[in-house]
């Protein structure tokens, strides 16, 4: 009997557990939907509930306060961007393929508004930048991974040879991103999908120029 008991007792937990989890994916896809385009402070657990109908209290118990809902969202589009643009590129081999295949499905991330709003570090960083707390701290962390991935495919171009022995690893990363981050700001703005064409054309050019082969880095689409 105890057993029995048991069993319909847990049974009954992970209903609860399983239907938490997929509440709280419900909730985190619209919440880095929402951030994108309006920025980390218009969320809130009022009006999550509201927009899905769902309770306040429930989603309340699934985060407890604005400030974890929100780094639960950037932990989401973490995830998002882990598998939109870093994934991909891994699959690459070491050298200036894979540096090249990152920064492709970075400008394809951005144009095809995986998230509304663009790319959704960029927006978030600058409504944070000058603040302090976790936010600011997750957020900070976010893109210094982002800057040290970009950074790691260039020392492997280096390492592999394919990169000139007098590059300067950190300057061409910045520069790449600064790229990027132009083409995507002006796309969003201007709604101009031709600043991704200069961008890759930009990003083509450096890569070359800084490779001890041109012929190794493929034209960007």
């Amino acid at each position: 009997m105890g057993s029995k008991a048991e069993a319909s007792a847990a049974t009954k937990l992970d209903g609860r557990v399983q239907r938490g989890n997929q509440t709280r994916r419900l909730v985190l896809r619209r919440t880095v939907d929402i951030a994108s385009v309006e920025g980390l402070d218009a969320l809130s657990v009022g009006r999550i509930a509201t927009e899905l109908k769902l309770s306040k209290s429930g989603v309340f118990a699934l985060f407890g306060s604005k400030e974890e809902l929100q780094l639960a969202t950037i932990r989401a589009a973490g995830r998002i961007f882990l598998d939109t643009v870093v994934e991909p590129a891994r699959k690459a081999p070491p050298g200036l393929g894979r540096a090249w295949q990152l920064c492709a499905s970075w400008l394809d991330y951005s144009r095809q508004r995986i998230f509304p709003g663009g790319c959704f570090f960029y927006g978030v960083i600058a409504e944070f930048d000058a603040r302090e707390g976790a936010v600011h701290d997750a957020l900070a962390h976010a893109n210094r991974d982002w800057t040290g991935q970009v950074e790691r495919c260039l020392a492997e171009a280096l390492d592999t040879g394919e990169l000139r022995p007098d590059t300067d690893v950190p300057q061409l990363a910045f520069e790449l991103i600064a790229l990027m981050e132009t083409a995507n700001a002006h796309s969003v703005l201007h709604g101009e999908p031709d600043t991704y064409r200069r961008a890759s054309t930009a990003i083509t050019a450096r890569l070359r120029a800084a490779a001890t082969d041109a012929s190794l880095v493929p034209q960007l689409p």
